[in-house]
C-alpha cells in the first residue's frame, strides 16, 4: 500500500501541469478564433437557404473595419439574388440584359418601343404595312389648330405625328383627316420639353432618324420636311433648325435665314457675346423653338433635360455636349426656312400672381430656369473632372 499511495503523490503535480497548460492552449487558441472572425466571410460557405428559413439575420460590421461581413434579408437583396442563380444553373441571369430584365433569356427582352399604331384584330405581323422613318411633335392649343394643319401638311406620311395638348382639347382635333391617325397626349398646363421628358425617351422614338421638337407658332410657306432632311444629311448636321425669316428682330444671328447657301453653321454675333466663334452663340448653335435630332443626338439630349425644368431655358447652349465636333455637326438650314410668329399662348396658360400678367409668370420661371440649369451644368462637370483629377482653372471651355 506505501509503494501504491507514493506513487499516485508523485505523479499528481504533473497531471495539474498539464491541465494548466492545456487550458492555456485553448484559451490563447480561442482568443485568436475570436479575432479572426468578423473577417470571414460567411456567403463563401455557400450554406444552403433551407438552415436559414424566412429569418431575418445580420451579422454585425467589424468595428475596427466598418465593414459587413454578411447580410440575409428575407425580402432578398439584388447581390443576394445574383450569389444564388450563379450558383444555380438552370436559372438563368445575363447581366448584359436591360437592368431589371437580368432573369429573362435575352431572345424574350423588348428593350424599344415605338408610336406605330396596330390593330386590335388579325396577325401582329401584318398590322404594319409600312413603317413611318422620322417623328414629328407639336405642342398644341386647339387655339392654334389652322397653323399647325398646315404645318403637318408639310410632313409627308413618312412622318409620325405627335400632339401634345397643353389645353385638354383633344377631340375637336377629329375635324382634320390626319388627326385620325395621330398621336394624341394630353395634359394641361405643360411645355413641351415636360412632355419630352416624359413620352420621348430614346428606347420609345429609337424607330426613328429624325426627331422634329416644334413649337406651334410656326409659318411653314417655304418649309418642306423631305427636302429639309435631304439637307440635313448632305452636310452632316446631328442637330439643326431651319432657318427663320427675319421679318421680325431676332435675338441671335446664327438662327437668321441667310439667301446666299443651302445651311450655315457659324455667324459673327454682337461684340464680347463669343469667347470663341466655335462656340455658341456664333457656332453649335440653334434655338428650343423648332429643333431637329438625329436618333444618336437626341439620346444625348434626352438625358441631359432636367426633370423639373420644363421651360428648356439654356438647353440650346448645351446642346453642342451632345455632338463632336459640335461646330460641325450643329447648323441651320437656310435652303428650307420657317417663320417664327410669336404667339405667347402657352404663356397665358400661367396664373397671375402679385398683379402680373401669367406671361409674366411664365417668363420669370423661364430665365430662373436658364440660370438653375447653369448651375447644374457647371458644377457636374466640375465634379467630374476632379473626380478625375484633372485641373480645369486653366483650360479653355468645354
Amino acid at each position: 500500500m506505501g509503494i501504491v499511495t507514493r506513487s499516485y503523490i508523485s505523479r499528481k503535480p504533473t497531471e495539474i501541469m498539464r491541465l494548466i497548460v492545456t487550458t492555456f492552449i485553448g484559451v490563447v487558441f480561442g482568443f485568436c478564433v475570436g479575432v479572426s472572425f468578423p473577417t470571414l466571410s460567411i456567403t463563401k460557405l455557400n450554406l444552403p437557404s433551407s438552415l436559414l428559413p424566412s429569418i431575418d439575420l445580420s451579422y454585425i460590421g467589424d468595428k475596427y473595419t466598418g465593414r459587413y461581413a454578411w447580410s440575409y434579408m428575407k425580402n432578398n437583396s439584388r447581390s443576394s439574388s445574383v450569389d444564388q442563380v450563379s450558383n444555380d444553373t438552370s436559372k438563368i441571369w445575363v447581366p448584359s440584359n436591360p437592368r431589371g430584365a437580368e432573369r429573362l433569356p435575352p431572345g424574350i427582352v423588348e428593350a424599344e418601343s415605338d408610336f406605330y399604331l396596330r390593330r386590335l384584330w388579325g396577325k401582329p405581323s401584318e398590322d404594319l404595312t409600312f413603317k413611318p422613318n422620322y417623328l414629328v411633335t407639336f405642342t398644341v392649343g386647339y387655339d392654334q389648330k389652322d397653323n399647325i394643319d398646315a404645318a403637318v401638311k408639310k410632313f409627308s406620311g413618312n412622318f409620325t405625328i405627335l400632339l401634345f395638348h397643353y389645353d385638354g382639347r383633344t377631340t375637336e382635333w377629329d375635324e382634320f383627316e390626319w388627326s385620325k391617325q395621330a398621336i394624341h397626349v394630353s395634359v394641361c398646363k405643360q411645355t413641351k420639353w415636360w412632355y419630352a421628358k416624359r413620352f420621348l425617351h430614346p428606347d420609345i422614338v429609337a424607330p426613328y432618324d429624325y426627331i422634329f421638337i416644334w413649337d406651334e407658332d410656326l409659318g411653314v410657306e417655304h418649309f418642306n420636311a423631305e427636302e429639309y432632311l435631304k439637307l440635313v444629311r448632305k452636310h452632316g448636321l446631328e442637330i439643326s433648325q431651319p432657318g427663320l425669316e427675319p421679318k421680325r428682330e431676332l435675338t441671335w444671328q446664327m438662327t437668321k435665314r441667310r439667301g446666299d447657301r443651302e445651311v450655315h453653321k457659324e455667324t459673327e454675333e454682337k461684340p464680347g457675346w463669343c469667347s470663341d466663334p466655335h462656340l455658341p452663340p456664333c457656332a453649335a448653335f440653334v434655338e428650343i423653338m423648332a429643333p431637329v435630332f438625329s436618333r444618336d443626338a437626341w439620346r444625348c439630349v434626352w438625358h441631359m433635360i432636367q426633370n423639373d425644368l420644363v421651360h428648356g431655358w439654356g438647353l440650346d447652349f448645351a446642346l453642342r455636349k451632345c455632338v463632336e465636333p459640335a461646330h460641325e455637326k450643329i447648323g441651320v438650314v437656310d435652303a428650307q426656312w420657317i417663320d417664327h410668329q410669336g404667339v405667347p399662348s402657352l404663356g397665358n396658360q400661367g396664373e397671375s400672381q402679385t398683379g402680373k400678367a401669367p406671361w409674366q409668370g411664365v417668363r420669370e420661371r423661364c430665365r430662373k430656369e436658364w440660370t438653375m440649369f447653369q448651375g447644374r451644368l457647371a458644377n457636374a462637370e466640375n465634379a467630374y473632372y476632379k473626380s478625375m483629377g484633372i485641373n480645369t482653372s486653366d483650360s479653355t471651355p468645354h
